[in-house]
C-alpha cells in the first residue's frame, strides 16, 4: 500500500486557478488509477489576498504548506517576492530544478534537446541586500561554500542518473573573481567525488550563446542563483516556450513544483491556457515523492503523466499558445483519456 501524502495546492493569480482545476482533475484521476493516496488541499495567495487580507502569503496558508508532503503552485502576480522567493528562504529550497526536454510538434530549436539546469535559490543578488550610498545603489551579491557545496552535490547527484552524465559549472570568475571564483572552485572540488561524471566550466555569457548554438550538448548546468534564472528562461525558449517548462524547488526535506511561467493576466479566464509546464511540475511531484519515500507506484505515476504529454502533443493536440485550437479543458481531457 501507498503512503498517504497531502498536496497543498496554491492556486494562484491570473491563469493560476484554471491551471490548476487541471491540476486537480489529472491528480484525481492519477489517485484512480495508480491506487496512489493523495490528499489534494486548495489554499490562496498571491495579489488577490494580498488585496483583500493586506498579506500575500497568510499565515495558516504557509503553516499549511508547511505541514504538507509537497507543494504545487501556481503562477501569482507581482506579489512573487512575497510567495514564492518568500517560501524558498523560509522553508530552505535550494535547489531550484528547471529540465528543457523537447516535445514532437513544438516550436523547439531541435528534437534532441534534454537538459536540466540546476540554480542554487538562496543567496546571490536576490536575498535583496540593497542600500544607497550617496547618489550610488549599492547590491550586495553573497556567494558561501556551503551553499555552492550542496547545489554542486545536488547537480551530480542528477547528473549520475542521467545518460550523459555531465556538468557544466556556469560563472564568471574572470570577472567576479571573489565571488563566482568561489562557486567555480567548489563545483570542482565536488566534481571529485563523482569520478564517473563528467565536468566542464563555462562563462555565463559563453553558456548562453551555446544555449543557442548547440543545446543537445548539454546535460545539467549547475549556476548561481541569478544566471540560473536568466538560462532557464532562455533554455525553456529553445524547447517551445515558457509553456513547456516545469520547475521544482527542493530542500532536504521538501519540495515545491511550480511552471516556470507567470499569472498571464491577459489571458484570464479565457480557457486558452497552456497547462502543460503545470503538468510537467506534476510529473516531478510525483517522482520526487516515489524517490524519497522509496514508492515505485508514485515514480510510475510520473513517468505514466510524461509518457501522456508526449503523446498528446506527438498527436498535434494542442493549445492555442503552440499553434492548437484545445482549450485548456479539452487538453487536459486528452491527457487524462491517456491515463
Amino acid at each position: 500500500m501507498s503512503d498517504k501524502y497531502n498536496i497543498s495546492l496554491v492556486t494562484g493569480d491570473g491563469i493560476g486557478p484554471e491551471i490548476s482545476e487541471s491540476a486537480l482533475s489529472i491528480l484525481e484521476t492519477i489517485n484512480d488509477n495508480f491506487s496512489l493516496q493523495l490528499e489534494i488541499k486548495k489554499f490562496e495567495a498571491g495579489d488577490t489576498v494580498l488585496k483583500n487580507t493586506g498579506k500575500a502569503l497568510p499565515d495558516e496558508t504557509f503553516d499549511a504548506i508547511k505541514n504538507s508532503d509537497a507543494c504545487l503552485k501556481a503562477p501569482v502576480g507581482e506579489s512573487a517576492k512575497d510567495v514564492i522567493v518568500y517560501l524558498r528562504r523560509m522553508l530552505d529550497l535550494y535547489a531550484n530544478i528547471r529540465p528543457a526536454k523537447s516535445y514532437p510538434n513544438m516550436p523547439a530549436l531541435r528534437d534532441d534537446v534534454d537538459l536540466v539546469i540546476v540554480r542554487e535559490n538562496t543567496e546571490d543578488l536576490y536575498t535583496g541586500e540593497e542600500f544607497d550610498i550617496g547618489d550610488a545603489a549599492v547590491a550586495m551579491r553573497i556567494i558561501s561554500e556551503k551553499a555552492s557545496r550542496r547545489i554542486a552535490n545536488h547537480a551530480f547527484t542528477i547528473a549520475s542518473k542521467r545518460k550523459m552524465k555531465k556538468v557544466t559549472c556556469v560563472h564568471k570568475s574572470n570577472v567576479m573573481k571573489k565571488t563566482d571564483g568561489l562557486f567555480a572552485s567548489t563545483c570542482s572540488k565536488v566534481a571529485e567525488n563523482f569520478p564517473d561524471v563528467k565536468f566542464e566550466e563555462m562563462y555565463v555569457d559563453a553558456c548562453a550563446m551555446n544555449l543557442i548554438r548547440q543545446p543537445q550538448l548539454f546535460d545539467v548546468i549547475v549556476t548561481t542563483n541569478l544566471f540560473g534564472d536568466i538560462l532557464s528562461d532562455e533554455s525553456a525558449q529553445v524547447i517551445g516556450g515558457l509553456g513547456m517548462a516545469p520547475a521544482a524547488n527542493i530542500g532536504d526535506d521538501f519540495g515545491l513544483f511550480e511552471p516556470v511561467h507567470g499569472a498571464a493576466f491577459d489571458i484570464a479566464g479565457k480557457q486558452i491556457a497552456n497547462p502543460t509546464s503545470f503538468i510537467l511540475s506534476i510529473k516531478m511531484m510525483l517522482e520526487w515523492l516515489g524517490h524519497k519515500h522509496n514508492d515505485q507506484k508514485c515514480i510510475d505515476a510520473g513517468k505514466k503523466l510524461d509518457s501522456a504529454v508526449y503523446d498528446v502533443v506527438k498527436n498535434n493536440i494542442k493549445t492555442k499558445d503552440t499553434g492548437g485550437d484545445k482549450t485548456t479543458i479539452e487538453f487536459t481531457k486528452e491527457i487524462i483519456s491517456r491515463l
